[in-house]
């Protein structure tokens, strides 16, 4: 607990870099949940005040109150009264932006799932350090960022570090999903409703009617309006084209299927 009390790192750059960034996000997310929120957020934005006036603050000022106020109307994109990584990452200008590179070479859920598709090579349901390394130097290359194979393997790592949240040096969907902007990330949308591998296997095979192994986009689009009768259905056709492009020529089989609706992809 000692290392909470410290002095927070880096808020007084005017830029920081990936590494850098990381440690700023795990001193302020205390409670390893994916969020800057509570009095994580207060301490955060009282630091940053006082890195960029160089003087205390005092945060029982209406002032500071109202002035927090406006920061989070800047940037919470999502308006739910907490800072996400993506969103730190409009905070705090990085001269190696994962995130904001990222933006650049996957704009969509339905472009982040095909990318998913094509670098998990082994259909594990994950994206391993190896995976992850080619997916960095496309990105890399797509963005025009030069770098030498030292510099992509410190990347790799620094996404890790970012990303794999039970530290099993792999990525989960849902892991590598933090990297879409907030408004895009659709798998949001299904976070506190996953479900075990049994009952995905139940609905699998009930939503698989002609029982030949696999979901076409009518089945799914049945599963997921029973499923999740709560959802705004004007956004139904885009998650539903953001699922299928993980789908094999539209046959959408058991494993692509479970790692978005299931807590973890059996393997």
């Amino acid at each position: 607990m000692a290392n909470k009390a410290q002095q927070p790192p880096h808020l007084h750059l005017a830029e920081v870099t990936a590494s850098q960034f990381i440690d700023i996000w795990k001193h302020f997310d205390a409670d390893g949940n994916g969020y800057i929120e509570g009095k994580e957020l207060e301490n955060f934005f009282r630091e940053l005040e006082m890195a960029r006036r160089g003087a205390g603050v005092d945060p029982s000022n209406p002032q500071f109150r109202e002035k927090m106020k406006e920061f989070m109307q800047k940037f919470d994109k999502n308006k739910d009264g907490r800072i996400e990584m993506s969103e730190l990452a409009q905070i705090l200008p990085t001269e190696e932006n994962f995130l904001l590179c990222f933006r650049q070479f996957v704009s969509s859920s339905a472009e982040f799932m095909a990318a998913w598709r094509r670098y998990d090579t082994d259909r594990s349901g994950y994206i391993e350090a190896n995976e992850l390394k080619g997916f960095l130097s496309d990105l890399l290359e797509k963005a025009n960022r030069h770098y030498d194979d030292k510099k992509l393997t410190e990347y790799t790592q620094t996404i890790l570090r970012m990303f794999d949240l039970n530290g099993d040096g792999k990525l989960g969907l849902s892991e590598m999903a933090r990297l879409l902007p907030v408004q895009e990330n659709f798998l949001l949308k299904f976070q506190g409703s996953k479900m075990t591998t049994e009952q995905f296997n139940a609905i699998f095979t009930f939503y698989d009617k002609d029982g030949n192994g696999y979901i076409d986009e009518q089945e799914l689009d049945a599963l997921l309006r029973d499923l999740y009768q709560e959802m705004d259905l004007k956004n139904l056709p885009a998650y539903k084209q953001s699922i299928m492009s993980l789908s094999d020529g539209g046959k959408l089989y058991r494993g692509e299927l479970e790692i978005v609706l299931c807590k973890e992809p059996t393997v």
